[in-house]
This record gives structure tokens, C-alpha cells and sequence, in this order.
């Protein structure tokens, strides 16, 4: 098999906030279909997700509101979490799994089976915050693989990309304070969650190790690609990363219902090799990327498949 791996797991389907709810099981199921009809899933190493352990989910969120998902968890039903996030009886097994694939990805990476791993999975986390759930989000997966990949492999240095069209803002706070995590961030700003502005930068140790990059409606693919080589790249090169993950939204798609930028397929594959190539420069290719946003079915699909091209051809 390639250099490439995909987890993936059906469970993550079992997650469901209701007939019409954007962030739909239908997303993971428009990937799949896509991945398999082009004959790219062919071309990847399957990696299977596991639960993931209390203990590393509790480095990013406190230890009570781990006990409150599971104390709030449905037998049947929904339960409200926050004005736009529900757990149904799949969903905690789902977070669970989620937050356990990023986890089996670092994992396969830092061993040597795979060079980059796509994650599958759902729910997404980049809003999840320390002690709330929040815009979709349960456990906020990218940044627990981070500290993962600090305490379980001893790096020392994580580069985070958050391409979502959609502030991160779980993600700054988590690292704000930390020299060792450098937050990249782009988004529609102003727009939901309202945080993300350019401003925001970390705070004491972690000063200038926050980076956001606030993007206005209907820029594209030539803007985030000036914003990547000139903003991204040198702050990588100064920061010397020995893993790269990425928040891996794809709601920045001209398509998408739930902002107003421009990108198209070809931009999502040209910022992937962007980010790819720090992560060749810096770090042997250690990359791993985590979905988070991208609501129309066509185009997400289409934009994953052409950011695994770029992955496996990198």
C-alpha cells in the first residue's frame, strides 16, 4: 500500500443531529462513495480507529465535562449540548471513535506504516472547547492529537493549519498560552464563532504562536494561496515543526451553504501541497489531517478527493 492512510470507521455514521442538520452523516457517505468510485481508497493504507482513552482526552478537556457527555448521553433521543450541537445514542461512541482515529493516525505515522493520514471522521472538533460543546463539536480531535503526539511520541514542536472557514477558537485556547504548539489559522471573518481576528496572537509564553489570518467573503484560491506562501510558509521554516496537522474543513468551497468564499477543488489541492511540502521540509513528511466542516455533499467530496491526491503524490 502507499504512503498514504485513511481512517475511516461506519460507526461514525451513527452520529445524528436530525433531518436537516448540516452536519450530516450524508457527508462521510458522499466521501466514501467518491473515494471508492475514483479507485483512489485503492491507493490507501486503512487505518482503523479505536476509542479513544479518558486520559488523553482529558490533556485538552477538563475531566467534568468528559463525565457530563457521558452522564448526558441518550439511550434514545436527542440531548442538546448548545443551540446547534445534539447528541442521539450513536454520538458518544462516534466522539469517542473520532477522537481515537486521530489518535491510531498519529500513531501509524509516528511508526513509520504511513507518511500521511487522512481522517474520516465525524463529529468534527475544532469548536469544541476545554469545558463545552459547541458549533458541531464534541472532543476537539486535532488538538488532542497534538498533545498525543507530545506525550505518547515526545515531539516537541506541532504546526496546527486550520483551513475551515470557520475559526478554530477550541483549538487557540487550548494552545494559546504554548510556545510549543504554532496555531495557523484562516477564516471568513466577521463570521461564526465571531473569534479569530488578526489581533489575537497567544498570550505569555505563547505569544506570536497564534497566527490568524482573517479572510473577506468571496476570496479564493489566489488569496489563500498568497496567504499560505507568504504568511504560513515562513512562520513554519522559523518554527521548525516535527508533526503537521491539519483542521481540514472544506466549507471555504465557493459551493458551500454556510459561508462566502471563493475556493474551488484546484485551491484545496494547491494549499495541500503547500502545507505537505513544510511538512517534507521539516519533518519527513509527517502530516496528518482531520475533517471538520463542508456541507454541500458535491463539493466536499470532490475537494477531499483532490486533497488526497495531493497527499499521496506528495
Amino acid at each position: 500500500m502507499g504512503t498514504t492512510g485513511l481512517v475511516y470507521d461506519p460507526r461514525y455514521l451513527d452520529h445524528d443531529m436530525g433531518a436537516g442538520h448540516p452536519e450530516s452523516p450524508n457527508r462521510l457517505r458522499a466521501i466514501m462513495q467518491r473515494l471508492e468510485q475514483s479507485g483512489l481508497a485503492a491507493e490507501l493504507t486503512r487505518i482503523a480507529p479505536r476509542t479513544a482513552e479518558d486520559e488523553w482526552i482529558t490533556l485538552v478537556h477538563r475531566p467534568e465535562y468528559v463525565e457530563h457527555l457521558n452522564r448526558e448521553a441518550p439511550s434514545s433521543g436527542r440531548v442538546s449540548l448548545d443551540a446547534d450541537t445534539s447528541m442521539s445514542p450513536g454520538s458518544l461512541t462516534a466522539a469517542y471513535l473520532a477522537a481515537g482515529g486521530v489518535l491510531a493516525g498519529v500513531d501509524a505515522i509516528m511508526v513509520g506504516q504511513v507518511q500521511h493520514v487522512f481522517c474520516a471522521v465525524r463529529p468534527p472538533g475544532h469548536h469544541a472547547e476545554a469545558g463545552r460543546a459547541m458549533g458541531f463539536c464534541l472532543f476537539n480531535n486535532v488538538a488532542i492529537a497534538a498533545r498525543y503526539a507530545q506525550k505518547r511520541h515526545g515531539l516537541q514542536r506541532v504546526l496546527i493549519v486550520d483551513w475551515d472557514v470557520h475559526h478554530g477558537n477550541g483549538t487557540q485556547h487550548s494552545f494559546e498560552a504554548d510556545p510549543s504548539i504554532l496555531f495557523f489559522s484562516t477564516h471568513q471573518y466577521p463570521h461564526y464563532p465571531g473569534t479569530g481576528r488578526a489581533t489575537e496572537s497567544g498570550t505569555g509564553a505563547g505569544e506570536s504562536f497564534t497566527i490568524n489570518v482573517p479572510m473577506e467573503a468571496g476570496e479564493g484560491d489566489d488569496e489563500y494561496r498568497a496567504v499560505f506562501q507568504k504568511v504560513l510558509v515562513p512562520a513554519a521554516d522559523a518554527f521548525k515543526p516535527e508533526l503537521v496537522i491539519i483542521s481540514a474543513g472544506f466549507d471555504a468551497h465557493r459551493d458551500d451553504p454556510l459561508a462566502s468564499m471563493g475556493l474551488t477543488e484546484e485551491g484545496y489541492a494547491e494549499l495541500t501541497s503547500i502545507v505537505s511540502g513544510i511538512a517534507r521540509q521539516h519533518c519527513r513528511g509527517k502530516l496528518l489531517s482531520s475533517l471538520e466542516g463542508g456541507y454541500n455533499l458535491t463539493a466536499l467530496a470532490a475537494s477531499v478527493e483532490r486533497h488526497i491526491r495531493a497527499l499521496v503524490a506528495s
